[in-house]
């Protein structure tokens, strides 16, 4: 079985972060390992407050679970400050993580900030060149690139976003008209498409996604096939999303396809 690890945040709601992470690592056949960076106080509603720990909290559960169980991949999800991302980008160096999926989670689906101002800068100069693909979707993007949103240059801030070092860029289309996913390698585009819902219940959508990514790719998926493997995963979570949980954004169920499929 291989082994993927989420580095991010804990979500006390369970709809987003590490806890999406695992329940996506499950559906997607892998076994998952974590590295918390930070805790939330949250709900559907919102995000109460924020805790972030000491960078060395994080190298030293990386390299406990590199040490003993192994990494085939990794993915980062919310990591908050400037401080968490080198420290990060260190460890992944050192351990020599051969695949990492980047996540760079800025604000929340509540509308919460996740990520400090001068964070943005660390991201692009220390662990987008050990990516193997960045997920942002487009707010993400553009703001990555202190730009307006603007989805007719989505292709165009693509291709600036790999010039910061990453093997590929996948915006991700939640929140485009199209809802196709664009990927770019730095070569050529592809348009990964797949089913969309309209649904509020999308809480965890983008991590569910990455972390899908994450998995495909240390199964040995290459890229574009990861790619859209990914896409249907985070498809089917956001159409079996628990609308019945919480008062705000629903979370999205990984496993509800699973289960459905089972009779359960």
């Amino acid at each position: 079985m291989k082994r993927v690890m989420s580095v991010a945040t804990s979500d006390s709601g369970a709809g987003a972060g590490i806890q999406a992470d695992l329940k996506a690592f499950l559906r997607c056949g892998v076994y998952g390992t974590t590295a918390l960076v930070a805790i939330t106080a949250q709900n559907t509603v919102g995000v109460r407050s924020i805790f972030p720990f000491p960078p060395r909290v994080a190298v030293e559960q990386m390299e406990a679970v590199a040490e003993d169980i192994g990494v085939d991949a990794a993915k980062t999800g919310m990591l908050f400050n400037a401080e968490i991302i080198s420290a990060v980008a260190g460890a992944v160096r050192r351990l020599g993580i051969p695949k990492l999926v980047v996540d760079p989670v800025m604000v929340a689906e509540s509308g919460a900030k996740l990520l400090e101002d001068d964070a943005v800068e660390t991201y692009k100069r220390e662990l987008f060149p050990l990516a193997t693909a960045i997920t942002p979707n487009v707010n993400e993007a553009f703001a990555l690139l202190d730009a307006e949103v603007d989805e007719d240059r989505i292709r165009e801030a693509a291709r600036e976003l790999h010039s910061f070092g990453p093997r590929a860029v996948i915006v991700t289309g939640g929140h485009t008209t199209s809802g196709a996913d664009i990927l770019y390698d730095g070569e050529r585009f592809l348009e990964i498409e797949g089913p969309t819902y309209d649904s509020e219940n999308t809480h965890g959508a983008g991590c569910t996604h990455s972390a899908a990514l994450a998995s495909f790719l240390a199964r040995g998926f290459g890229l574009e096939e990861a790619a859209r493997r990914a896409r249907l995963v985070a498809s089917e979570a956001v159409r079996h999303g628990l609308g019945e949980i919480g008062s705000g954004a629903g979370p999205v169920h990984a496993l509800g396809a699973v289960l459905e499929r089972v009779g359960a």
